[in-house]
C-alpha cells in the first residue's frame, strides 16, 4: 500500500510542478527520471543499509564533536546564564552556529571550499541537464547558505536571464546551510538531516526542470566564481564569527517574534472558533501529509507542522515536533523530519530577493516578482523527499 501512495505522491508533485511549468514543451523527462532513481537508491542505502547508518554517524559524530568545541566558548561566556539542568534553546542550540561558520570560513579561506562545491558542481551538471553555473550554485547554497552563495556568481548575475535567476535562487531556497545543520540535529535525528540534505539537493533540480524547463548554450554555460576579498586570516576569522553571531541572533529574534505570534493567533482562534489556528492549517495539509505516506490518523498533526513550517520556518515546526514526537510513529517521524530540512518558507523569499538586490538591484526586483514561484517550487521539493523517504522507511 506505502508504494502506492508513495507513486501517487510522486504524480501529484509532479502535476502540481507541470501546472506551473512556463514551458511545458521543453520538459526533459530523462534526467528526471534518472534523479528520481537517484533519489530513491541514495536514500535506500543512507536509511536501509549498514554502510549508510556508518557514514551518517561518521557524519554526525564530526558535528557532535564541533558542538562540543563550540559549548566551551558557548560556556566560558554564558557558562552562569542557565541554572544547572537547564537547556537554554540559544545558548545551547544557536549559538554553536558561531564556531561553524569560522570553519567554513577557514575552509573557504584555504581553497578547500571551492575546490569540493566546483567538483560537485560539475559532477552535477553531467547528471541534471543543466547548466554549470546552476549545478554549482546548489551545492555551494548547501555549503556556505542561501544568501551568501549569491556573493560568489554576482559576477555573472547581471548576465543571467530570468530563467536562470529563477533556479539559482530555487536551489538556495531548497537547501540548507552546513552552519545551521549541527543546530538541527539537536532538534532531529541526525539520519533523517543528512537524508534530507542529499535528497533537497537533486529534488531541487527535479522540480526545477518542471516549473522551469530550459537548454543552456555551451558557450553560455560559464562558470566564474568570485574570489573572496583580499584580507588577512585574522581579518576573515573576525568577519566569519561576527557572521555566525549574526545568523544566531536574527534566527533567535524571528524565533521569539513567530513562536509569540503563533500563540497569540492560535489563542484568538481557540476563544472565537474553539479551534486553533495550527489545528485548521493542519486540516488544510492533511492531504499533503497523506501522499506523504503519513497515516491519516496522524494526518493533520503532521500537516499543522508542515503547515508551521511555511508560515514561520523550520525551527519553529521542529520544536513543535519535538513536543508532538510521542504521538507520532516512527515512520512518520521520518517523513516529516525530512520535510522540514529546508529554507522553504515565507521569510525566506525577502532573504533571497534582498541578497541578489544588494549585489544588483534590477535582479533583485526580477527575484522579487517570482517570489511565490520560489516558495511554490521549494515547497514541492520538500513534498518530494518526504516521498522518497516513506517508500524505504
Amino acid at each position: 500500500m506505502k508504494y502506492i501512495i508513495a507513486v501517487i505522491g510522486l504524480l501529484v508533485v509532479f502535476g502540481m510542478a507541470y501546472l506551473a511549468s512556463n514551458n511545458r514543451k521543453t520538459i526533459k523527462i530523462k534526467p528526471i527520471i534518472l534523479m528520481v532513481v537517484i533519489q530513491i537508491i541514495l536514500s535506500a542505502l543512507l536509511l536501509n543499509t549498514a554502510l549508510g547508518l556508518e557514514l551518517i554517524k561518521v557524519f554526525a559524530g564530526v558535528f557532535v564533536k564541533l558542538l562540543e568545541y563550540a559549548g566551551a566558548g558557548v560556556s566560558f561566556v554564558f557558562g552562569g546564564l542557565a541554572n544547572k539542568g537547564e537547556s537554554p534553546f540559544f545558548i545551547n542550540v544557536l549559538l554553536p552556529i558561531v564556531f561553524i561558520s569560522v570553519l567554513i570560513g577557514i575552509l573557504q579561506y584555504l581553497k578547500i571550499l571551492p575546490f569540493i562545491m566546483k567538483a560537485i558542481g560539475l559532477l552535477l551538471s553531467k547528471i541534471n541537464g543543466m547548466g554549470k553555473l546552476e549545478s554549482y550554485n546548489a551545492v555551494a547554497s548547501a555549503m556556505i547558505g542561501q544568501s551568501e552563495v549569491f556573493i560568489t556568481v554576482k559576477k555573472q548575475l547581471g548576465l543571467l536571464p530570468a530563467n536562470r535567476l529563477y533556479t539559482l535562487c530555487a536551489s538556495a531556497m531548497s537547501t540548507v546551510s552546513m552552519s545551521i545543520v549541527g543546530a538541527y540535529m539537536t532538534m532531529i535525528e541526525p539520519r533523517y538531516v543528512v537524508t534530507a540534505l542529499v535528497l533537497n539537493l537533486f529534488g531541487g533540480f527535479i522540480v526545477a526542470s518542471i516549473i522551469n524547463p530550459y537548454t543552456v548554450n555551451p558557450e553560455e554555460d560559464i562558470l566564474e566564481i568570485q574570489d573572496a576579498e583580499d584580507q588577512s586570516f585574522f581579518e576573515m576569522l573576525g568577519e566569519y564569527i561576527l557572521d555566525g553571531f549574526k545568523v544566531a541572533v536574527i534566527v533567535g529574534a524571528m524565533l521569539i517574534g513567530f513562536v509569540a505570534l503563533m500563540a497569540a493567533i492560535n489563542n484568538l482562534f481557540e476563544l472565537i472558533f474553539g479551534i486553533s489556528f495550527q489545528e485548521i492549517l493542519g486540516y488544510i495539509f492533511a492531504p499533503f501529509a497523506f501522499i506523504m505516506g503519513i497515516p491519516f490518523s496522524e494526518a493533520v498533526k503532521a500537516g499543522g507542522i508542515m503547515a508551521t513550517k511555511l508560515v514561520t520556518n523550520e525551527f519553529v515546526a521542529m520544536m513543535d515536533l519535538a513536543k508532538l514526537a510521542q504521538t507520532f510513529s516512527p515512520r512518520t517521524l521520518g517523513i516529516i523530519s525530512v520535510f522540514l530540512v529546508s529554507f522553504a518558507n515565507f521569510s525566506s523569499i525577502g532573504i533571497i530577493s534582498g541578497a541578489v538586490k544588494s549585489l544588483n538591484e534590477k535582479k533583485g526586483n526580477v527575484v522579487a516578482k517570482f517570489g511565490l514561484k520560489l516558495l511554490y517550487g521549494a515547497t514541492l521539493v520538500s513534498v518530494l523527499s518526504a516521498v522518497i523517504v516513506s517508500i524505504v522507511l
